[in-house]
């Protein structure tokens, strides 16, 4: 048998020995220089990388050795300070000082490893971390006391993974230079503990009236439970979600060993007494809030808060108290008006008897005559009401919450009353609600229902000589809303625009006893002849002959549209802008009516041209700032431009007093003074405006809402703001001299017929007194043909100048 023979394998062409011996070469070199070249490049790229952005991150030096820039300082113009700009705010407590229930409160809430961990909690970061990966971006914190010095010391605040990184190497320095005690106390000196307070003394005082130091258990671990979320959880804010918030921070005191439970329990049952707000304090800060605008724009940051500047302001302590305390009683008449929008909060009769603490005390004695407070309420019939103000009982009755019966139709936007109106329609036994103290005999209090408004205001009053700012006032409240309507809500004007519009009158040869006829008319658009407007007056009626005087005062739109288009708008805007109006201004007769928009100081400032003999002062608040050596670096002195002839301006003052004695402006003849003032109201009563002046101060009063909606009906600028501007003007002036406005030596009086504006004759009767530039004044007398005749048909067919249709 054959025996099989195996297939020969085919072999593969063996290379030369000279080519093998290249290939490996080639690969050893090639690995060694990967080994000793490349890796060492990268390794030293990314130490070089990571070095260079070490160096970005802070040295703990500058933490332990800094000074504190003095900032600047602002005063009144009795040189009293009125506020501080400083980079870090609040006052330093060392760590010895610092009560230990606060220590432990904040270590519990905020980081339970603090003394254990060596600034980075590994565990908690991984744990973020995964949050983070799932969600895409930072969600999640991890943040030790440590990083969270380390952020908000020397690190911006976005939530990027670079400044995570820095925060982490920060934390690592500050935890190998710093002691435990040395981080705490930095920390709790420099943290944000919301209502304007920084570091816990700040906190301590704004929301508990003491010191940190005498902080007891309960309001330690309120304040330490604002870390988080300082506004949010503030107790002024949501009592409730401060409270729970509060029984988060004593449930991880208890887990952390720091407290018993029945120390815990007594800590939740205890009352606590929140600090009132310091409404002197508070006046001022829009005013302030108004010069670190303008110091920002200035100097610059750098300047203002490590520069050391002293600032002298323009301010009327006293004055822009007022102006607060009025604006505030004005707006909340307004937002009467509008109804009544229920309790601030409900309790459990029950459960407050059982545990007071559900409800906070806002005053350590009772509240007295004048003063607005929270109250509860303990029982109600439909004509009284048993209410409890802090330890202050008595009674709200039916005429003292006459008001919340009034509601506004939603389809109608008229006032009606709500049938059967009585106090258990709107009120329930645990509700919590705003109310004044109207009286107090025999230690029972007399309530009278009130709340905080939505409507919001603002209020600016200037020397019309110097343009100096003696109050600014840009909103209700400060503490609640920092935006400066004042400075920066513009808004329409309405029929306060009229008064420029008169006034650049006087200047083309109209005269207060000038005759234009109020009647229907329409006015085509040259581009759509379809497009036809017709104005109406306020009051839907036409009034046929009018002087130009009484078309003022009694604020008729059809005579001021006839005006303007007489004047030409063009003319009218370059006028409008050199009195200082600002921004775009319609190009048709629409600008009559006010459809232009203005800040309350920007228009007030405009008025002031009027009492000033047609001269504009630049408005004022800082007189000079001076450098940390005393030097004054800046100095204003009052600047005036003339926008109006010296006649004009008296003609247009005289014509607004007819709008204080005859007309719109009627609630300020109140100051039993020379006044002179103009209504302002828009369409749909979404403003209301009153500018008014004396011979020495000149104030503009704004209300409406920021999101600009319907006031309520007849909110006219009458009615919502002039009664603002009179209770502070009542007082404002109350040591000025009662003296008119000055005559200049070219104004001359006539006696006049009051229905066509000529000299009065025999046949004239009640004559009246008009001003006149001299040279201007009427030459003919009153015809008798007014027995035989209309009025109307002499004034249509007369053709005598001064008589226009």
């Amino acid at each position: 048998m054959a025996q099989r023979r195996r297939p020969r394998k085919k072999r593969r062409p063996r290379r030369r020995s000279g080519e093998a011996g290249f290939f490996k070469k080639l690969f050893l070199v090639t690995r060694f220089t990967i080994i000793f070249l490349v890796v060492p490049v990268f390794a030293g790229t990314a130490l070089g990388g990571f070095l260079a952005f070490a160096r970005t991150v802070p040295s703990i030096v500058e933490l332990k050795q800094e000074v504190i820039p003095p900032g600047t300082k602002i005063y009144a113009e009795d040189d009293t300070l009125i506020g501080e700009l400083k980079i870090r705010k609040g006052v330093f407590v060392p760590f010895d000082e610092l009560p230990p229930d606060l220590l432990n409160a904040v270590i519990s809430v905020e980081d339970a490893q603090f003394w254990k961990h060596g600034g980075i909690d590994y565990i908690a970061i991984v744990r973020a971390a995964m949050a983070d990966i799932i969600h895409g971006k930072i969600k999640q914190g991890a943040s030790t006391i440590t990083m969270q010095l380390a952020k908000n010391t020397f690190l911006t605040p976005e939530r990027t993974f670079r400044r995570k990184f820095k925060e982490l190497v920060l934390s690592l320095r500050i935890e190998n230079n710093l002691t435990k005690e040395e981080i705490l106390e930095f920390y709790l000196n420099r943290m944000y503990f919301g209502n304007g307070a920084y570091g816990v003394e700040m906190a301590s005082k704004r929301y508990f009236g003491k010191s940190v130091r005498e902080l007891t258990l309960p309001e330690a671990a309120m304040i330490a439970g604002l870390l988080k979320a300082p506004s949010a959880y503030s107790p002024k804010r949501n009592f409730k979600k401060a409270k729970g918030r509060q029984e988060v921070v004593l449930k991880r005191m208890e887990n952390e060993g720091f407290i018993s439970r029945a120390q815990r329990l007594k800590a939740l049952k205890t009352s606590l007494y929140l600090a009132q707000d310091d409404e002197e304090g508070w006046s001022n800060n829009y005013f302030v809030d108004y010069v670190r605008n303008y110091l920002q724009e200035r100097f610059g940051q750098e300047v203002i808060y490590k520069g050391g500047l002293r600032v002298y302001t323009t301010l009327d302590k006293r004055a822009q108290s007022v102006a607060q305390k009025t604006l505030q009683k004005g707006l909340r008449e307004v937002d009467k008006r509008r109804g009544y929008r229920g309790p601030i909060d409900h309790v459990n009769l029950d459960e407050l008897a059982a545990d007071p603490s559900l409800l906070p005390s806002y005053r350590a004695a009772p509240p007295q005559p004048g003063d607005t407070t929270r109250a509860i309420v303990l029982d109600v019939k439909r004509g009284s009401a048993n209410i409890k103000a802090e330890a202050l009982h008595g009674t709200l009755s039916l005429k003292d919450a006459w008001w919340a019966g009034q509601v506004i139709n939603s389809t109608t936007l008229k006032h009606e009353r709500l049938a059967d109106f009585n106090l258990t329609t709107i009120l329930y036994p645990g509700d919590v609600i705003w109310v004044g103290v109207k009286d107090i005999k025999d230690g029972l209090a007399t309530f009278t229902l009130e709340q905080e408004p939505e409507v919001q205001g603002a209020l600016v009053a200037l020397e019309p000589d110097s343009g100096y700012i003696r109050a600014l006032v840009g909103g209700y409240n400060f503490a609640t809303s920092q935006f400066n309507r004042a400075l920066y809500a513009s808004r329409q004007v309405g029929s306060a625009f009229k008064p420029i519009i008169y006034a650049l009158a006087m200047t083309r040869g109209f005269t207060p006893a000038s005759i234009v006829i109020d009647e229907e008319i329409t006015f085509d658009n040259s581009e759509d002849p379809d497009d036809v407007w017709a104005p109406r007056n306020y009051d839907e009626k036409f009034h046929g002959p009018t002087r130009v005087r009484v078309a003022l005062a009694m604020s008729r739109n059809v005579v001021t549209v006839k005006l303007v288009d007489a004047l030409g708008i063009d003319r009218l805007i370059d006028f409008a802008r050199r009195m200082g109006v600002p921004g775009e201004m319609p190009r048709n007769l629409t600008i009559a009516l006010g459809s232009i928009s203005m800040t309350p100081l920007e228009l007030t400032s405009t008025y002031g041209s009027f009492s000033n003999g047609g001269i504009k002062m630049k408005p004022i608040g800082i007189k000079y700032i001076t450098d940390r050596s005393g030097r004054i670096i800046e100095n204003n002195e009052p600047k005036g431009t003339r926008v109006l002839d010296e006649n004009s301006a008296y003609l247009t003052t005289s014509m607004l007093k007819s709008a204080v004695t005859l007309g719109t402006g009627w609630r300020a003849r109140a100051l039993k003074r020379p006044v002179a003032g103009k209504t302002g109201t828009t369409n749909d009563n979404m403003d209301a405006w009153f500018l008014g002046y004396t011979p020495d101060l000149i104030t503009g009063v704004w209300v409406g809402f920021d999101d600009p909606r319907f006031l309520g009906p007849e909110e006219t600028g009458s009615r919502a703001a002039a009664p603002v501007w009179v209770n502070f003007m009542l007082k404002a002036t109350a040591e000025h001299e009662r003296r008119d406005f000055e005559k200049p030596d070219t104004i001359v009086t006539r006696k006049i017929d009051p229905v066509t504006g000529l000299l009065a004759s025999r046949w004239t009767k009640n004559p009246i007194i008009e001003y006149f530039k001299e040279g201007t004044e009427p030459l003919e007398e009153a015809p008798s043909i007014w027995n035989t005749k209309g009025k109307e048909d002499i004034l249509l067919n007369k053709g005598s100048s001064g008589f226009f249709n």
